[in-house]
């Protein structure tokens, strides 16, 4: 699944993986284990909103700049739906959200998401 992605993408997933890993460690040592799982969430919000960006920007395959634009649109789109759905899922499921913990690790894990830019594809 993650082979179809474009390198800078997978380096970029990888990356949000482990600033959330580190993000819900740091939070278990100073806030416990709803510390923990908040940051774990904030985390897998970006990281599945990423996740699904990506494979409808791999689908699209446009062939002139209308048909990338298109599918650049219609990634980010995707994206966006996918963070509001998931934001609300959680804030409405999980009482014992950490705030801070959770909104740290999403904000963080979404300006990782915006380092593709940066990676090399060769």
């Amino acid at each position: 699944m993650l082979g179809r992605l474009s390198k800078p993408i997978r380096v970029v997933l990888k990356w949000q993986i482990v600033a959330t890993a580190t993000i819900a460690a740091a939070g278990a040592i100073v806030g416990g284990a709803h510390a923990a799982a908040s940051a774990v969430a904030g985390g897998l919000v970006s990281v599945i909103a990423g996740l699904g960006s990506a494979m409808v920007a791999a689908r699209s395959g446009g062939k002139s700049a209308g048909g990338i634009l298109v599918g650049a649109l219609s990634a980010e789109g995707v994206k966006l739906a996918l963070i509001v759905i998931l934001l609300w899922l959680v804030l409405a499921t999980y009482d014992a959200i950490v705030p801070l913990a959770f909104f740290g690790s999403f904000v963080a894990t979404m300006l990782i998401f915006s380092m593709a830019f940066f990676v090399r594809d060769n």
